[in-house]
Parts: C-alpha cells; structure tokens; sequence
C-alpha cells in the first residue's frame, strides 16, 4: 500500500528519502527486485547475529546499488538502491521450527548495507513498541470490530488516545493506569483532553 509512486514524490519533494517496503501486490517490481539479487554482481551484504531471549537470530542485509533489472525505472522519481533483508530466527532447547522471512525495499538513499539494516529496524521497532503499548493498554487484540471500517477507525481514535496519555505528565504511573484514572476523575480526563 505504501510502496507508490505519488508517496514517493511526496517525500522527495519535502527533501527527504524514503524507504519503501515492495510486496507481491508490486507484482513486476517484486520480480525485478528479485532479478537484480538473482543476477547482480555488485552486491553488498551486512550480516548481524543475535544470541538471546533462548533464540538465535540472523540478519542479513543485501543492497544493489547499480540497478540493471528494474523495469520503467525512470518512472519513480528518484530510486537509487533495492534491499533485500533476509532474517532466520532459531530457538535454543525446543522443538520450534526455523523461522525464515524475506523483505524487499526500495530507496532513495545511497546509504551501505550496514546502514539500511539499521533503518529497516528501527521502523519495526517502533511499529512493535506502538503495537505492544496499544494491546497492553487498550486490548486491540481482543477488538471484535469488523464493521466495514469500525476497526480502521476505532485504531485512529486509539492512537489519539494513546498520545494523549502519555503527553501527560504529572501522574507517575504507567498508560493503562492513566486510562484507568481517568475513567475514575473525570477532573483528570478533563486535564488530559485539555476541555
């Protein structure tokens, strides 16, 4: 959904660069991209290994710089790099089995594969700290809302919530214990929506 054109050019007009998840709904993208690692000889790997939490994880990151398979590559405004991110989680002491995934991304950035590795997880970390807060606190999990777009905009409202408690400041406890203060003081939830 993200990866389009019009965003694209958006970003690059306001002086910024993107990073650009491509999936399979990019169809001939997706397949170029994968060309480009299948025939390229200028790639660049960075590989980082984690031991912990009784797993052991691999990432490996793989950036093209010299672009030769991408097709109607004149039609983004500015595309410099495509990433390939591949990461296999192994579990210490169990029976699970070997989870393995692999990402594609496209960029403006001339950045190196260390670097890009860096950026693709710091998203995910922060798309996994919003997630954990919003289950934790507001049990988005559990939501049955399936209502056309009940879910959509139930999440939105959520997320200004979300804000909103932790913006203030002055009681010293945790989100879902602000939500519940203020569910109890309607003075405090008067602070927190600023009436």
């Amino acid at each position: 959904m993200g990866c389009q054109k019009a965003i694209a050019e958006n970003i690059i007009e306001k002086e910024a660069n993107f990073v650009l998840a491509v999936k399979n709904n990019q169809e001939l993208l997706f397949e170029n991209i994968g060309n480009e690692f299948r025939f390229s000889k200028e790639i660049e790997i960075h590989e980082d290994i984690d031991l912990g939490h009784g797993r052991i994880q691999t990432r490996k990151c793989s950036i093209i710089a010299n672009l030769q398979h991408i097709e109607n590559r004149d039609k983004w405004l500015v595309l410099n790099t495509v990433i390939k991110n591949e990461s296999t989680r192994e579990f210490k002491n169990s029976d699970k089995p070997k989870e393995q995934a692999v990402r594609y991304y496209i960029s403006s950035l001339i950045a190196s594969a260390k670097e890009f590795q860096h950026i693709v997880r710091s998203h995910w970390s922060i798309e996994n700290k919003l997630h954990w807060t919003l289950d934790v606190a507001f049990s988005e999990d559990q939501s049955r809302k399936r209502d056309e777009n009940a879910a959509q905009n139930f999440s939105v409202l959520l997320k200004i919530a979300l804000n909103l408690l932790k913006n203030e400041k002055t009681a010293k406890v945790g989100v879902k214990g602000k939500r519940l203060k203020a569910g109890w003081d309607n003075q405090y939830l008067e602070k927190l929506i600023k009436l």
